[in-house]
C-alpha cells in the first residue's frame, strides 16, 4: 500500500525571506546526535547538502535514515548537535520557514474524502499567507506537472498506487518549496509507477532550483536519481560525495571489453578514467575497433564495499 506525504506548514503570521536569499548550504548538520533511551539512532553524524543537489540517503535499516529526515524537517527534536536547513534551526523554526520546505513521508494521515483537485486548491490557499507573490504554485498548473490533471475531479481513495504518490509530491510541492524531504518515495511501486516517478523527479529539478533529499532502500533508485549519495550505517555518516567520487572511494573498476582484429581485450579501469580510455581506443584503433562494450561499476557494487570496510572496522575494534 503506497503511503504518503505529512505537510509541514502551520499558522503564523510571518512571512518567508525573499527568494534568492537562501544561505549556502541549504542542509548543515555538524555532531548530530539522537538517542531513544539507550538507543543511539545517529551518533555524531556530520553532513552538508549544497542547493539543486539531490542527495540520496543510503543504508539498511535501523542506519538512522528517516530519523535524520525527520529531524532535518523539524519532525523530531535532536539530542544534541548543530542543524541549519534553509539557514535555520528545524527545532525552533517559524511558518515561514515551514512554507519552504515540502516533505513526502512514509506515513501519513488520508485524505481520501477529498477530491484531488480541491485538495490541491485548499492547501495552495493556505501556504498563500506564507509564500511570496512569485513562489506560490498554481494548482492547476501543478496537477498538469504531476500527470493528475485527468484525475483532478476524482476522490483520493479512487486513485492508484502511482497516481496516490504523484498526489502526495504535488502535495509536497503546493507550497513551492526550497527543498524537499522524500522518505522512501517508490516502496511499493511496481517498475511502472517507479519509472514514471523518477521522470517526475528529474523534470521537476529541471524546472527550478530545487533541493532535493531522499532515503531509499533501492540502490537503483538512488543511482538513477541522485547527483550525490550519503551512506549511513550505524546512525554516522561514513561516505558523503558523488557517485563518480563514491566510486574513487573504494577503488571499484569500470569494465572494457572489445575485439581488434578478432582479437578479444578487457580493460578495467576507474570509473573517472573510463571515457579518457575510450577516446584512446576510439582514436587508436579506428575501424578495426568492434564489440566494444563498457560495463560501469554499480552503486551497489559501491555500497556494498563500503558497508563490508564498516563492518570489518567495528569487528577489529571489538
Amino acid at each position: 500500500m503506497i503511503r504518503a506525504v505529512t505537510t509541514t506548514a502551520h499558522s503564523s503570521t510571518s512571512r518567508p525571506p525573499a527568494r534568492g536569499t537562501t544561505p549556502s548550504p541549504a542542509v548543515r548538520a555538524r555532531g548530530l546526535r539522537k538517542t531513544f533511551g539507550d538507543l543511539v539512532a545517529i551518533d555524531d553524524l556530520d553532513l552538508t547538502v549544497r542547493p539543486g543537489e539531490v542527495v540520496a540517503f543510503l543504508g539498511p535499516n535501523g542506519a538512522g535514515k528517516s530519523t535524520t529526515i525527520d529531524i532535518l524537517c523539524g519532525l523530531k527534536r535532536r539530542s544534541s548537535g548543530y542543524v541549519r536547513v534553509l539557514g535555520i534551526d528545524p527545532a525552533h523554526a517559524d511558518e515561514a520557514w515551514r512554507a519552504r520546505v515540502g516533505v513526502v513521508r512514509q506515513s501519513w494521515r488520508d485524505h481520501e474524502r477529498w477530491r484531488v483537485g480541491d485538495l490541491l486548491h485548499h492547501l495552495s490557499q493556505y501556504y498563500s499567507a506564507y509564500s511570496s507573490s512569485e513562489a506560490g504554485w498554481d494548482p492547476d498548473e501543478l496537477l498538469r506537472v504531476v500527470g493528475l490533471s485527468s484525475v483532478a475531479a476524482k476522490r483520493i481513495r479512487t486513485l492508484s498506487g502511482g497516481q496516490r504518490r504523484r498526489l502526495d509530491v504535488a502535495i509536497g510541492l503546493v507550497g513551492n518549496p526550497d527543498i524537499l524531504f522524500l522518505d522512501e518515495p517508490t516502496t511499493g511501486f511496481d517498475t511502472e509507477a517507479r519509472n514514471e516517478f523518477h521522470a517526475l523527479i528529474h523534470a521537476l529539478v529541471a524546472r527550478k532550483t530545487l533541493t532535493i533529499v531522499l532515503t531509499t532502500h533501492d540502490l537503483r533508485e538512488a543511482e538513477e536519481l541522485a547527483s550525490h549519495v550519503i551512506v549511513l550505517a550505524e546512525g554516522m555518516v561514513r561516505f558523503q560525495g558523488t557517485v563518480e567520487e563514491f566510486g574513487q572511494r573504494v577503488q571499484v573498476k569500470d569494465r572494457i571489453s572489445y575485439t581488434d582484429r578478432g582479437e578479444l581485450h578487457v580493460l578495467e579501469t576507474p570509473p573517472d578514467a573510463t571515457v579518457p580510455t575510450l577516446k584512446t581506443l576510439v582514436n587508436t584503433a579506428g575501424e578495426s575497433l568492434e564489440n566494444l562494450e563498457v560495463r560501469r561499476a554499480t552503486l551497489e557494487q559501491l555500497y556494498l564495499r563500503i558497508t563490508n570496510e564498516t563492518a570489518h572496522a567495528r569487528r577489529a575494534a571489538s
